[in-house]
């Protein structure tokens, strides 16, 4: 049984969100397995809405021999309680973004200790291996768990066949099972059912404050599907539950033009803009040198909003973010998506380190300019503003710790209530986002951020609100 943990523990406060997104890469994981055989479940806690007693009494009552944990940095202690109160004869194997940036961390949690293998990268292969034989883990490449009798970290054998477990030819795999899945499909907010899907894996870009930068993640080769998949998948899914929306959840999927070329092209021939709509991530580079007929094309193939990581409205903070855009950039892209039809989602982070007064100033000048170019050209942006969270793994993460921050203190989530500030219903679908470590990294005092956190989510739900009246 693969276990998402909740976000909180919900037997205290009952969620607040309505739609959480969907664990696909561990719905791709329990797919895989399932196609080679084996009883598997994903039991995903937050989309629930459970309580951590209850995910281990589920747990517990199905009695698995496996148990597998997506570690992430936010949730890490609520899936390191949940495993300690399971059954001692439950198996324990973690992956994820947490696990890879700290395993040693992780294996010595004393309520982690019956992991029997911590996985780094692309697990589907090397999950299905250990399914089948637990001790094979000693011949499985960046394969990891903890001898207590002799309390050191053991690994699996270096071999030279390494790329094999650890980036799967993604066009090989099955399709997910969207059984494994309780809100995907699903029905939107304008009727449509929609389903999330995944084109590429991996990023070509180094933003210092991702997890997924890829100067941290060498063992990992940036994939993209070929057309040919994408298309029988969304035709799957079009037949199988009437599906006439997606979005690209990958980490990049507009990301380089010499792959949205040929996409866009296979995408006219089977006519996909005249059947569905399609959400996906974007690069603002990227799209600052592209000609209009990039644009053209994107949109003629149903393209209905981009997100795109704008992130800061000064400069000064996007150069330290290694982020090879300004903000100049980031208004010429918008106002041509918006000249051909296509909306904008901007992700914004408050409070990156070293930011100043005047830089955070320069980021909610920056949201209402996008607003404003939004109005004049009709079209449609949506600003999702957080406050700067420390990721282990992250390359300022290294930066940080260089600068005396203890590793302790930079994981130690908690969940932020910004209905104080006087947001209420502007904060449903928040949930997942409100996360802090309680640490003033720039200027900015932490008060002052959420002031901003807050009067910015207002202002977007009250326009998303009268669009959809």
């Amino acid at each position: 049984m693969f276990v998402n943990a909740p976000l909180r523990d919900y037997s205290m406060r009952p969620r607040v969100n309505d739609y959480t997104l969907p664990v696909l890469g561990m719905a791709y994981i329990a797919t895989y397995a399932q196609h080679l055989g084996y009883n598997v479940g994903v039991l995903d806690a937050e989309a629930h809405g459970l309580g951590i007693g209850e995910t281990a009494q589920i747990v517990n009552a199905a009695a698995p021999r496996w148990a597998g944990f997506n570690l992430l940095a936010p949730t890490y202690h609520l899936s390191a309680r949940i495993a300690a109160a399971l059954d001692p004869a439950v198996r324990v194997m973690v992956g994820g973004h947490h696990a890879k940036a700290m395993p040693e961390q992780v294996l010595t949690d004393p309520r982690m200790a019956r992991t029997d293998a911590l996985l780094v990268g692309e697990a589907e292969t090397r999950v299905a291996a250990l399914l089948g034989d637990h001790t094979r883990r000693t011949e499985l490449p960046y394969t990891y768990w903890r001898d207590h009798r002799l309390r050191i970290t053991v690994s699996g054998i270096a071999r030279s066949d390494a790329a094999r477990w650890l980036a799967p030819d993604i066009d090989a795999l099955p399709f997910v099972d969207r059984s494994f899945l309780l809100q995907d499909p699903f029905r939107a907010s304008d009727g449509r059912t929609e389903a999330n899907i995944v084109g590429s894996r991996g990023c070509f870009y180094d933003c210092t404050f991702c997890g997924a930068a890829i100067s941290q993640n060498p063992e990992i080769a940036v994939r993209t599907r070929r057309p040919e998949g994408i298309l029988t998948e969304l035709d799957y899914l079009h037949r199988q539950f009437g599906t006439t929306a997606f979005r690209f959840v990958d980490d990049l999927f507009l990301g380089a033009e010499r792959i949205i070329q040929p996409t866009m092209a296979a995408f006219a021939a089977a006519r996909v803009g005249d059947r569905f709509v399609w959400d996906a991530t974007g690069r603002i580079n990227v799209l600052h040198r592209a000609e209009d007929e990039l644009y053209a094309s994107l949109a003629a193939n149903g393209l209905r909003e981009i997100a795109l990581g704008i992130e800061s409205g000064s400069d000064r903070v996007l150069q330290a973010m290694d982020k090879r855009i300004t903000a100049e950039m980031t208004v010429d892209v918008v106002r041509r998506l918006f000249e051909h039809g296509i909306g904008v989602k901007g992700y914004f982070i408050l409070g990156y380190p070293g930011e100043s007064e005047e830089d955070l100033a320069a980021t909610v000048a920056h949201i209402h300019r996008l607003w404003d170019l939004a109005d004049r050209h009709q079209g449609s942006f949506r600003a999702s503003v957080f406050e700067f969270r420390p990721y282990p793994g992250s390359p300022v993460w290294s930066r940080l710790i260089a600068e005396g921050h203890r590793p302790e203190y930079l994981v130690a989530y908690d969940d932020v209530d910004l209905t104080e500030h006087g947001a209420d219903e502007a904060m449903r679908g928040r949930d997942e986002f409100n996360f802090s470590v309680g640490i003033q990294f720039g200027g900015v005092p932490l008060p002052e951020i959420r002031r901003h956190l807050a009067a910015l989510a207002r202002a977007q739900h009250a326009r998303t609100s009268a669009v959809d009246l």
